[in-house]
């Protein structure tokens, strides 16, 4: 992958012809998405809601994993994060050529720092709450919101099937099981999203998510495909 790549090399910029959105799965990851079809027929089965970033990479992952012929309900919300002037950027270029930008990301933190042009976390935070609760608040009457304290809907048997990014898989995690800052910042630290991989979150009976499985990758090893990540698809099940 052209990101990880350059940051392994110590260069300074990443080689990239397009912009982000329109950035294609490479050869391997046609194979790695192909690979998911398998692991997802049951739940295309139970005919779920499916929704996408528009993002190519992510269209591309789910076209492969689920057929060209299902329906996707394309959301901006679910993009990947924007990084402004940053982007295309590795950290040894950011701090060679904006300094400045450096030293401010250091003091206001991770969370919070904006880069100019770009979108905090904070930011993609709040499209994504915005997409949860459209996307998990139950139609029915006789279903309840969860209320302030996220998207808890109580309809058993619900699925909701998203191919994202590694960024939003972290998030939504960050929203539904109620992290602090201090706690999402030491899980982006230790935890990794695989491309594509399957995350899944489940409702309890208390109303309470849980994780079932984080970055869950069996189906490339069961098909003989290394692991790659970060920038890739992956998916998030809501019961």
């Amino acid at each position: 992958m052209a990101a990880t790549a350059a940051e392994a090399a110590g260069l300074e910029t990443i080689a990239v012809e397009t912009r982000d959105a329109d950035v294609p799965l490479s050869p391997l990851g046609r194979q790695q998405a192909a690979a998911l079809s398998e692991r997802l027929s049951a739940v295309v089965d139970d005919s779920p809601r499916i929704w996408s970033s528009p993002y190519r990479r992510a269209i591309e992952t789910a076209q492969l994993a689920l057929g060209a012929e299902v329906p996707l309900i394309i959301d901006e919300r679910l993009r990947d994060r924007e990084l402004g002037i940053l982007d295309a950027l590795t950290s040894r270029g950011v701090d060679a050529r904006l300094p400045a930008e450096a030293a401010r990301r250091r003091w206001v933190g991770k969370f919070y720092y904006r880069p100019p042009g770009g979108e905090s976390w904070t930011d993609v935070a709040l499209r994504l709450r915005s997409f949860l609760r459209d996307a998990l608040t139950p139609t029915r009457p006789d279903v309840v919101d969860g209320g302030p304290g996220g998207p808890a809907p109580t309809r058993s048997g619900s699925t909701l099937v998203v191919f994202a990014h590694d960024a939003v898989v972290s998030l939504v995690r960050y929203i539904l099981l109620g992290y602090t800052e201090q706690e999402l910042e030491e899980f982006l630290l230790t935890r990794v999203v695989a491309n594509a991989s399957v995350t899944t979150l489940l409702l309890d009976a208390s109303a309470v998510w849980r994780v079932e499985t984080f970055s869950d990758d069996r189906h490339l090893q069961e098909a003989g495909l290394p692991t790659t990540e970060h920038q890739g698809a992956a998916r998030v099940e809501a019961n």
